[in-house]
Order: structure tokens, then C-alpha cells, then sequence
């Protein structure tokens, strides 16, 4: 057997542990939530953002799916509502417009009160296969990274206290790694700020995907050193993958009581629109990460990290 074929019976070895773990049911222990408690995910009329809503919204919490697409949002909180009995609400957003970002805010604080879990899972890809263009690389950056730190910065204050603390979760990708073996920037010293929690600054992260944008713009981004392998997309995931560190950084300091836990995680290759349902892995599977740090027990709970399958990996 050779070592790819390794590979893949140990990827659906774990897939097949996965989908045994979602069918367990919490245990009252387990439950710090009920139907009181809010979870916001963006992104969410297909593919794994309406299955996160899906999931969550299964487990007993409210769940707000929102979509820039009113008509698509709509549809899909229809079909959890009506055809599963699940208590879904929709909200139009667009993670790239502040005016819909503060517009969503007041909605929330108004119906609601504030809520208790976000799930930043809006993105876009416009690449497929071999595919490497970045003729949409300011899109692709607006709103995968400036949209999830942007909605991240309009929901902490709405966050509601409790003793188990409140939850970000920042849907990622592996190809966004720092140091991953493959796919990674070549600048050293630019690899070894992103990585230090000490230089690790919101200022380093903006600069270092404005410079990509410009060098976009002149045409000179294909000797910049950045990702191999649908570049504008993994250096956007990669801005997101600092900015779960350095947001859980200052969050830390919070009190008890007032704790709000963030982390990424990849959901992997998965079937939908987004990779042209070439994936191996159902949105079903590739949820359970999402949902399982939404939910984790408070003890058991990280921040700053990244996960792959509920297995913690490096960024």
C-alpha cells in the first residue's frame, strides 16, 4: 500500500469516527444551552454553513441564518423551519457592507438581546481544479478576512455573558497555514511575525494582504512569494487564521463570566458549490468541527487554535 493510499484509509477511518460522534447525543451535562441561547452564522443558505445552522439548531439553540441573498437565505431557513421543525430566523447580510453589518447588529440586539455564538462562515473561491486566478483577489480577501473581522468587531459587544462562555468560530483551510509544509509564503521573516504572538498585530496582518492586493494590481504578485495553490483564497484564510489568534489574545484578559472562546477550524475538501462538488467529504461531516467547538463544555474549551476532524492542528 503506498503512502497516499495510507493516507486516505486514515482520512476515512476518521471521517467514519466523525460520523459516530455526531449521532451521540449530549448528555443534560453536557447541555449548557437551550432555545434561549443564539447562534448566528453567516454564510448559511448552502453547503456547510447551512449545515452548521442545520446541526445547531438541531441541538436545541435558535439559530439565525443569515445570506446576502434574501430570496436564497429564505428558502433555506424555510427548509429547516417547515421541513425539520427547527427554530431557524433569517436575516439578510453582507459580510463585505459595514451599513448591513450595523444594520444586522441592531436587529440582533433587538429581538434577541445579544447572542451567544458566531459562526463566521460566509466566503468565496473562484478557483477550481488547477485553477490559480486572481482576477477576484480584492473580492475573495473582502470577504473572507475583512468580513469575518469585521463581523467579529460588530458582534463582541452583543456577546452575551454567561458562565460558559461565549463562542467565535471562524470557518478556515489548511491551505492557509503558516508553516504547512506546502502551500506556505516564502518570505521567512514575514512567516516568523505571523507566527509570534508577541509581533502579531492587526497592522501586520492588514499590511501583509493590502501589499498582495497591490502587487495584484501592478502584476507583479506571481514573484511575490505568497501561496502556491489558489492563492488569493489561501492567503485570505490565512489573514483569518492570525486574526483567531490575535483576537483570542485580547480576549483572554476578560473576567470570568465574561470569557469568549475563538477558533478556526478546516472543514476539509468538501461537496459543495464552492469546490464544484469535487470534495471527499460531505457538508454533514465537514460541520461537526464547527458545531462541536460552538458546544464544547466550558472546561473543555480552547481559544486561539485551530482544528481539523476535533483534532487541534497547527497554524
Amino acid at each position: 500500500m503506498t503512502n497516499k493510499e495510507k493516507a486516505r484509509e486514515r482520512r476515512e477511518k476518521r471521517m467514519h469516527e466523525i460520523s459516530l460522534l455526531r449521532t451521540i447525543p449530549y448528555s443534560d451535562h453536557q447541555r449548557w444551552w437551550s432555545s434561549e441561547n443564539v447562534a448566528v452564522v453567516t454564510g448559511a443558505n448552502r453547503g456547510i454553513g447551512l449545515e452548521i445552522a442545520r446541526q445547531l439548531a438541531s441541538h436545541g439553540l435558535t439559530v439565525v441564518l443569515t445570506a446576502r441573498n434574501v430570496d436564497a437565505g429564505l428558502e433555506a431557513a424555510k427548509s429547516l423551519t417547515q421541513q425539520e421543525g427547527l427554530k431557524v430566523d433569517f436575516h439578510q447580510l453582507d459580510v463585505t457592507d459595514s451599513s448591513s453589518i450595523r444594520e444586522f447588529g441592531c436587529w440582533i440586539k433587538q429581538t434577541f438581546g445579544g447572542l451567544d455564538i458566531l459562526v463566521n462562515n460566509a466566503g468565496v473561491n473562484y478557483n477550481l481544479g488547477y485553477d490559480n486566478s486572481v482576477e477576484f483577489a480584492e473580492r475573495v480577501v473582502s470577504t473572507n478576512y475583512q468580513g469575518t473581522k469585521n463581523m467579529i468587531k460588530a458582534m463582541i459587544p452583543l456577546m452575551r455573558p454567561s458562565l460558559q462562555g461565549a463562542r467565535i468560530v471562524n470557518v478556515s483551510s489548511r491551505l492557509g497555514r503558516v508553516n504547512g509544509r506546502r502551500n506556505r509564503l516564502a518570505n521567512v521573516e514575514l512567516r516568523d511575525e505571523l507566527s509570534n504572538p508577541d509581533l502579531l498585530t492587526e497592522e501586520l496582518i492588514d499590511r501583509t494582504v493590502s501589499k498582495f492586493i497591490d502587487q495584484v494590481k501592478d502584476g507583479t504578485w506571481e514573484s511575490g512569494g505568497w501561496p502556491q495553490t489558489f492563492t488569493d483564497y489561501s492567503l485570505s484564510k490565512l489573514a483569518v487564521n492570525a486574526y483567531t489568534r490575535l483576537m483570542a489574545k485580547e480576549l483572554s484578559r476578560r473576567r470570568e463570566g465574561e470569557k469568549i472562546y475563538v477558533n478556526s477550524f478546516c472543514p476539509g475538501w468538501v461537496k459543495t458549490a464552492m469546490t464544484g462538488y469535487a470534495g471527499n467529504m460531505s457538508p454533514e461531516d465537514a460541520a461537526d468541527t464547527g458545531v462541536w467547538l460552538s458546544l464544547v463544555l466550558s472546561e473543555e474549551a480552547v481559544t486561539g487554535k485551530f482544528f481539523a476532524e476535533r483534532r487541534e492542528i497547527n497554524f
